[in-house]
């Protein structure tokens, strides 16, 4: 079966907890949310497929008010943005004690399960796929939001390579509702509620507060898995995973697969600097130079083809220049014959 938004392959199939919800009918579960499970859903007012994320309580009280914020949240903070490359929200609502959360339905797969199930992205993909997301974000730091948990899951690749970014839970919003006081205590250091080890930025890492340079620190890591195959930092143990990311300078990406550029090498590295301040100054920025770098690139394969070319025509007429030869020695043969004729007859 395709995966879909939020794709699990090989999801088991499960009861639907309701036949429909506000408006929407529900057919099949097609996956999990941070917050909830994901089913497909139809929209009979406008006849279209849409994805319906349903909220799942936690198991006491707190943890139920605090999935519930961030579920909230989420509406909230995507609802408010209208972009190519991040996931549309269409409506949000709790009836009947249910609360959901209606998306656009995309097919493909998230970027995780493309990862590990393989799937090789090469430098062009790879970048191309990156620069769309900055620019993602470049819109959303723009209207105010910040992701902070961009990762590998929370990107969804369609099946033209086109990326969403998706569940924006923990994502800080003009209009969010969560608790700051409550949102500070509970680090990565207590229950990993603020973001995904691996990739998370050092000021996060430390349970510091965040700006928008966040997203750009997480982007960075993702497109370094994407080209070297690995995470720049990696352990079993979460504090030694933290103490990586908070001190420790990961290897170079070219370092790692020599075919990697070392222009687009600086880049990946640029934005993943330890300081926020010497990172890319915004999303926009690393979009920027990661446009540069494809133009770049499409210049350079021009100039080689158009050499190619030039050669390829160099060694026609190479080629043509024995024929041309013969002939004038034809001629000068034909003209030696005819002199050699008249001087024995006369």
């Amino acid at each position: 079966m395709q995966n879909n938004f939020i794709s699990t392959p090989n999801t088991p199939s499960a009861a639907l907890p309701t036949k429909r919800v506000g408006r929407f009918y529900l057919s099949e579960r097609i996956g999990m949310g941070s917050n909830g499970a994901v089913y497909r859903g139809h929209d009979p007012v406008i006849d279209r497929d849409v994805a319906i994320k349903i909220f799942s309580a936690g198991n006491n009280a707190a943890d139920k008010k605090q999935r519930e914020q961030q579920f909230i949240n989420e509406a909230r903070a995507a609802g408010r943005l209208s972009h190519p490359n991040i996931v549309t929200i269409f409506d949000a609502s709790s009836e009947g004690g249910t609360a959901f959360i209606a998306m656009e339905f995309l097919q493909g797969k998230d970027l995780r399960h493309l990862l590990a199930e393989g799937k090789q992205f090469d430098i062009i993909e790879t970048t191309n796929l990156i620069q769309k997301v900055a620019e993602a974000l470049a819109y959303a730091h723009a209207n105010g939001v910040i992701h902070r948990d961009i990762k590998p899951a929370n990107i969804f690749v369609l099946p033209n390579q086109h990326p969403k970014v998706v569940d924006f839970g923990i994502a800080r919003a003009p209009n969010r509702v969560l608790d700051e006081t409550r949102e500070q205590a509970h680090t990565l250091f207590n229950n990993n509620i603020l973001g995904t080890p691996n990739y998370m930025s050092p000021e996060q890492a430390n349970g510091k507060q965040v700006n928008a340079l966040t997203d750009v620190y997480s982007l960075g890591t993702v497109m370094y898995e994407m080209l070297t195959g690995q995470k720049p930092f990696q352990s079993q143990d979460v504090d030694k995973l933290l103490q990586q990311i908070v001190s420790k300078v990961a290897k170079y990406p070219s370092e790692v697969r020599p075919s990697i550029p070392d222009s687009l090498s600086k880049i990946v590295m640029k934005a993943m600097q330890k300081d926020p301040a010497a990172r890319y100054e915004s999303a926009a920025e690393l979009s920027l130079a990661l446009e540069k770098f494809l133009e770049r690139d499409k210049k350079l394969k021009r100039k080689r083809q158009k050499q190619g070319d030039e050669s390829s025509n160099y060694r026609d007429d190479e080629d043509k220049q024995p024929s041309s030869w013969l002939s004038w020695l034809a001629v000068a043969f034909a003209v030696a014959g005819v002199a050699a004729y008249f001087m024995h007859r006369f």
